[in-house]
């Protein structure tokens, strides 16, 4: 006789959230997110410039301002999809090792896990504080 008290399957509410939990999400999230957004972005620049010179910079100006600095829309699209794909790359990556049979312990699970959030914050801000850097070292008054 089954006991009615009892799920008859694991459900969200009866595991306790990891950072692994966190990363497969994430990993599907991603993806769709890479796919949905950064296509349609992708096909609008693209469109854009078969479109001509005025089209492309009606597109380039709504991401960028006169001076050629990226705007808000364009901080919140460029940097959201640079996190997006690191993030999706990280846990690809974990998965692919995940997939030769390693790193199912469950600390070495979690340690993986939480390196792939870690690494695709740090690739983010490494890759934009990269393509700003004479932006912010003029802002610093240390170059041209």
């Amino acid at each position: 006789m089954r006991n009615t008290d009892r799920p008859m399957a694991p459900h969200l509410q009866i595991w306790r959230w990891g950072p692994h939990m966190l990363v497969s999400i994430l990993h599907r999230m991603t993806g769709v997110g890479l796919a949905v957004v950064g296509g349609i972005v992708f096909a609008w620049w693209l469109l854009a410039a078969a479109s001509g010179e005025e089209s492309y910079a009606w597109f380039a100006g709504l991401l960028t301002v006169e001076s050629g600095r990226i705007n808000i829309v364009g901080v919140v699209l460029g940097v959201g999809l640079t996190w997006a794909f690191f993030t999706h790359l990280f846990n690809g990556i974990r998965h692919f090792v995940l997939d030769t049979g390693a790193g199912y312990e469950l600390q070495t699970n979690k340690r993986g896990a939480i390196l792939v959030v870690a690494g695709a914050i740090v690739a983010t801000a490494a890759l934009w504080g990269w393509l700003q850097c004479d932006w912010i070292m003029g802002f610093l008054g240390g170059g041209a």
